[in-house]
């Protein structure tokens, strides 16, 4: 290599090579320490909390969710009769019941499928729904999945398998299918794993995803997990340990403590990096700053907790956050309600997290598990949700059972109280943060930083009243869940005082996936829609509301119906036609000025200026009606395009069909001016349309004109028949433009594909099966609400309507927390069960 430039070349591209590999190494370090958001929650526990909302009021309530035991599992308790324990625990309501049609599961499929991946699979849909995204946007996405489960005898409960259920018993009841199949259910492509640490086991999860989200492995993570018992040997089991309080109730932390409680649950977050999650514009509901996982390794026993075991992991989960024990505020502790158990955790957190702390900031000590009992294999994401709700109130709920601390625990060694009561938690010098615990019988224990999100910036919450008409689009998989979306809106926009109609409807526009019975609510106030809503979940009819069975289009308009424009020439545009729409829509007023600065060269006045004001220009020259006519078909056809929606035939009338043409692709606009100037000329009050001069004027003006096949299927006045290739044939537009149009455009026989929305100035006499998407002057009704009424009535027909892209222009709506999905559930339960005794238990 002697050529000096080829050296310096060389030189430069290394240095360039290397400066790009130093980049990619200081992003991988950042990304390894970067904490992680958490932008959407999902859950079930006991006490029929069924949101995260509604877990936070049983805990900020100080209420107890323990019950007896379920009567509706086949459970063989007569164990009980001589066990001398109040066998209670925290149970699901309902944990057999789940919507099988909603995720495509055929009836023997959810029966066989063990109920913990049925909860799952609809707690990872509201998750997503709560974070705001459409869950069907993440098909194909790298989304990870790591779900805790340690229950897994549904099925060997039986003492003969059904032979028809023999095909779906396997994948229904296998460990690893449970992160799998909502992986599959949601087209997920990133990881899908499945943990059993016990207790421990969602927690350890959140771990994973964290680490997976910080290597890159994936781009969000849902983390979490779910119990739920199919037979009483767990209690039998504790019972005969002494492991259970004997009056079933749950005290950690205290003098009182005597043993646990069982529980149930199930939940998952959503996780994803913080740059990103700011970066997409997320609500971070809290971060996980960092966390670890470590073993008891050998203690006293295999089961035996391990005191500096546990102080070890809260100091490595302290070196991941980067943050000294002092930053920390309150630790939600694995709590489960044993003596010896409990005290040993709270010393460990004396140790590391009490010392050294300013007078009158003492660690908040604190458990759920006296509330919805001990969830095992969702316990840690119990603390998790609890702690982010905690942080957003800024309040501490009180833990129940708590009379007078254990005397077991040297509580003078450090500042580490038991919260007892409601305690306010304001900030300090920083935000708020917690640590989260889940120790497990297995030895595998984890340990959470969690801390408040960000301050967003502050957003203009806006007024009651919108700009103009909003919809408020909705759908479901059936219409009896239809009418309960409602019904859930309804009500939570009525609780909501700071909910717009721009916010909500931007929220579900956004947020929500489209299924094939859909809604339409359309308003210019709360109000109004609320009372749509009330009108739609009652099944009763309203004005502003458009209902319809959209399966033609196949859910999230897979296979979705094109729709046919017509372009009409209707009646003179009366002053102020398009104003509303110019407005209200940028993309409309970008191919409004368009068209009109090619038409004004050739004017003596602007045609937006005569249309908006009125001018007399409208009356008396035919060329500023028809070049008005003009640009409202383009700008209407541009919206509606910007809009998702796919045409069918374009269906011309009068000068409507030189617009049709032109947005077809069979000329230009120069030539399309030229035509709609002839076209006025020729049919104007001195107009002779049939005088062979004026022809051999027009044939010369069309010899001046490029033309080229449609690209999209064109149909003509008066035959309603596809034009095809004669659209390019001067011929053809001598012919059409010297005949007079018809008193109402011809529709195409294949209307039936589709519907056909009506594009300009609405006729006097309106043809019956169009969607009009303008205003008629004498209506009432405003451009905005006719052009969102019209796309409401194609949307419950099956076409793909992107509505978000109609907010666009209107202010800044914010993302904002919505009721998730409305399941329809029905029982699938195995019902026969083997006797406990028989077991041998």
């Amino acid at each position: 290599m002697t050529d000096t430039s080829t050296v310096v070349e060389y030189l430069r591209w290394t240095a360039a090579e290397l400066h790009r590999t130093q980049q990619l190494l200081r992003e991988a370090e950042s990304g390894a320490e970067e904490p992680v958001a958490i932008v959407g929650m999902a859950c079930r526990f006991p006490g029929d909390v069924s949101t995260p909302e509604q877990l936070w009021e049983l805990l900020a309530d100080g209420r107890e969710a323990l019950g007896d035991l379920p009567s509706d599992r086949d459970w063989d308790l007569r164990w009980l009769s001589g066990a001398g324990i109040r066998a209670r625990g925290g149970f699901l309501d309902g944990a057999a019941d789940f919507d099988a049609e909603f995720f495509d599961m055929g009836p023997e499929d959810a029966l066989a499928t063990e109920p913990q991946q049925r909860l799952l699979l609809e707690v990872a849909w509201e998750a997503v729904e709560s974070a705001g995204i459409d869950p069907l946007t993440l098909r194909g996405s790298f989304t990870g999945v790591y779900a805790g489960v340690s229950y897994h005898d549904y099925a060997s409960r039986l003492r003969t398998l059904p032979p028809e259920l023999m095909g779906h018993l396997g994948n229904g009841n296998a460990a690893s299918v449970a992160s799998g199949r909502v992986a599959y259910a949601l087209g997920l492509v990133g990881a899908a794993v499945s943990v059993d640490t016990a207790c421990s086991s969602s927690l350890t999860a959140m771990h994973l995803a964290c680490q997976s989200l910080r290597r890159g492995e994936c781009e969000l993570a849902l983390a979490g997990g779910a119990a739920v018992m199919y037979s009483p040997h767990t209690l039998l089991l504790s019972a005969h340990q002494g492991q259970l309080a004997p009056d079933g109730r749950c005290k950690p932390f205290a003098a009182a403590s005597d043993g646990m409680v069982w529980g149930e649950g199930a939940g998952l977050v959503l996780l994803e990096r913080l740059s990103a999650a700011r970066r997409n514009g997320r609500r971070i509901l809290g971060v996980i700053r960092g966390s670890a996982v470590n073993q008891d390794g050998a203690s006293t026993g295999m089961a035996a907790p391990n005191g500096p075991g546990r102080q070890q992991l809260f100091r490595q989960a302290l070196d991941d956050a980067g943050l000294a024990p002092g930053a920390v505020d309150a630790v939600e502790g694995h709590g489960t309600g044993t003596a010896i158990g409990d005290a040993i955790e709270a010393q460990a957190v004396l140790t590391v997290y009490g010392q050294d702390r300013p007078d009158g900031e003492p660690v908040w000590l604190g458990s759920s598990k006296p509330n919805v009992g001990h969830c095992q294999a969702a316990a840690g994401v119990a603390g998790v949700v609890k702690m982010v709700l905690a942080m957003q109130h800024g309040v501490l709920p009180p833990t129940l059972g708590v009379d007078r601390p254990t005397p077991l625990v040297r509580w003078r060694s450090g500042a580490v109280r038991v919260a007892g009561e409601l305690v306010e938690w304001p900030r300090r010098d920083g935000p708020r943060r917690a640590g989260v615990s889940a120790f497990s019988v297995s030895g595998t224990n984890a340990h959470l930083i969690l801390e408040e999100p960000p301050e967003a910036p502050d957003a203009d919450p806006g007024d009651d009243r919108s700009a103009g008409a909003v919809p408020w689009v909705l759908s479901a998989r059936s219409p009896s869940a239809l009418r309960a979306q409602a019904a859930r809106l309804a009500g939570h926009v009525a609780a909501g005082p700071g909910l717009t109609p721009l916010d909500v409807g931007w929220s579900l526009a956004t947020g929500r996936s489209v299924f094939e019975h859909r809604a339409v609510v359309l308003g210019e106030d709360r109000g109004e829609l609320v009372a749509g809503l009330e009108a739609l979940s009652a099944g009763t009819a309203h004005p502003q509301v458009v209902v319809g069975d959209g399966s033609a289009g196949g859910p999230q308009g897979a296979g979705a119906r094109k729709a046919g424009l017509v372009f009409g020439e209707g009646t003179a545009p009366h002053p102020g036609t398009g104003a509303g729409l110019y407005a209200r829509f940028p993309v409309f007023a970008s191919a409004f000025d368009k068209v009109c600065a090619q038409f004004d060269a050739e004017l003596a006045r602007p045609v937006r200026e005569a249309l908006f004001t009125g001018g007399r220009e409208l009356r008396e020259q035919p060329v500023y009606a028809a070049s008005a006519v003009f640009a409202l078909h383009v700008a209407l056809a541009r919206l509606l395009g910007a809009a998702g929606i796919d045409p069918g035939p374009f269906v011309g009338h009068g000068v409507g069909e030189i617009a049709a043409a032109y947005l077809a692709g069979v000329f230009g606009l120069h030539d399309a001016g030229k035509l709609v100037a002839a076209r006025a000329a020729l049919h104007g009050p001195q107009g002779t349309p049939q005088d062979a001069d004026v022809q051999a004027r027009l044939r010369e003006l069309l010899g001046t004109v490029t033309f080229d096949k449609p690209a999209v299927p064109l149909v003509c006045d008066p035959t309603g028949q596809p034009v095809g290739e004669r659209a390019a044939a001067p011929e053809y537009w001598l012919e059409q433009l010297t005949r007079p149009a018809p008193p109402c455009p011809v529709l195409p026989a294949q209307s039936a594909e589709g519907p056909l929305l009506y594009l300009g100035p609405v006729p006097e006499a309106p043809a019956p099966g169009l969607l009009y998407t303008s205003a008629r002057p004498d209506a009432g009704e405003s451009e905005e609400h006719a052009l969102l009424s019209a796309l409401a009535r194609a949307h419950v027909q099956g076409v793909a309507v992107d509505w978000a892209a109609l907010f666009e222009g209107a202010g800044r709506p914010r993302t904002v927390p919505l009721p998730t999905y409305a399941f329809q559930r029905q029982r699938y339960w195995l019902a026969e069960s083997v006797p406990v005794d028989e077991e041998g238990s």
